[in-house]
């Protein structure tokens, strides 16, 4: 709807306001744009991460069915080897007595008789093992089933968890790109720039705003702005700082103090760092410097525009999830 807005305003004022405001108006509704294609690739990984959730659960669901059947089917068994030996029980309970009845018959109706007793009770004793093996089975198969549905809870459990922590992911670095944005306002025509990516706020700063060409001394201008923005992040202590030095592909003049393009992206990250930490109570631990030289570029470095944009700084604003990475890794 915002951006709905913006695009409505720029064709109305268009003939009215003057290029400086069409201007800035412009680059709010691009940045607006970027902002919900950021929130769109984040939102398609935590649909993918549902779904293989989604799938794992079906999985041990499926498996629970198919022990709660064989349960069943075992109980079935054991029920009907339970009749069975009450039926052999009876026949020889049966034989028993007519036993009794012949002993006072001939020897050869009483060992035929015993003969058969004796069978009757092996088969019996067969029954009664078969049906203790089938009760340990059964009793085994229930625990099993038992640890499933526990494992198949506590997957439910870290799943709502999880879109509950990705949610308040999304919620804090929106607020902090947000705060950011605004103290950084006045800057914007001046290279700066705020934008989210990957779950992170990256603040890029243009080489024109921070430090003169080949220079690792930052300009007045760029102090005020990084001033500025450590007064944001220094009572921000679950938010993590990395700052990048970029430079193009054009070699720089070696000196006393510059050996190279590498050693130029890292001197300017940790001069950036200087100020932040001098200006504010931001602790060093908080804060990494990095060098990139020209092996990161936003555009290929084929024309004086485009080695402009990518000698720039970036600093990284990464907050600490240190919950959902505990649910991950369970």
């Amino acid at each position: 709807m915002k951006i709905r807005f913006l695009i409505i305003a720029l064709v109305v004022i268009t003939s009215c306001v003057p290029q400086k405001e069409f201007e800035k108006i412009r680059q709010q509704r691009e940045a607006c744009l970027e902002q919900n294609d950021s929130l769109r690739q984040q939102n398609r990984k935590i649909k993918v991460e549902n779904k293989e959730l989604a799938s794992r659960n079906q999985v041990l669901e499926d498996k629970a069915q198919r022990l709660v059947k064989d349960s069943m089917e075992r109980a079935r068994r054991l029920l009907s080897y339970r009749q069975e030996k009450e039926r052999l029980q009876d026949k020889y309970e049966s034989l028993k007595e007519t036993q009794e009845k012949l002993l006072k018959g001939t020897t050869q109706e009483t060992r035929e008789l015993l003969k058969e007793i004796q069978n009757s009770q092996e088969k019996l004793q067969e029954k009664e093992d078969r049906l203790l093996e089938l009760e340990s089975d059964l009793n085994a198969e229930r625990r099993e089933l038992k640890k499933l549905r526990n494992k198949l809870e506590n997957k439910q459990q870290r799943l709502v968890e999880l879109e509950r922590i990705l949610q308040q992911k999304d919620s804090l670095v929106n607020a902090l790109k947000q705060r950011v944005s605004d103290a950084l306002y006045g800057f914007r025509d001046e290279g700066l720039d705020v934008k989210i990516k990957n779950g992170k706020v990256y603040v890029s700063m243009d080489e024109k705003l921070l430090f003169p060409s080949g220079s690792t001394q930052i300009d007045e201008r760029g102090r005020q702005a990084i001033k500025r923005l450590a007064g944001v992040l220094e009572d921000k202590k679950d938010i993590n700082i990395m700052v990048e030095g970029h430079t193009d592909d054009v070699p720089v003049i070696s000196s006393k103090s510059i050996k190279d393009n590498w050693d130029l992206s890292v001197k300017r990250a940790t001069a950036v760092i200087r100020i932040m930490v001098q200006n504010s109570s931001i602790q060093g631990e908080r804060i990494i410097a990095a060098g990139r030289s020209k092996y990161l570029p936003l555009k290929p470095n084929d024309s004086e525009t485009n080695r402009r944009r990518n000698r720039r700084t970036e600093i990284i604003l990464t907050p600490k999830f240190g919950e959902l990475l505990e649910i991950l890794n369970m």
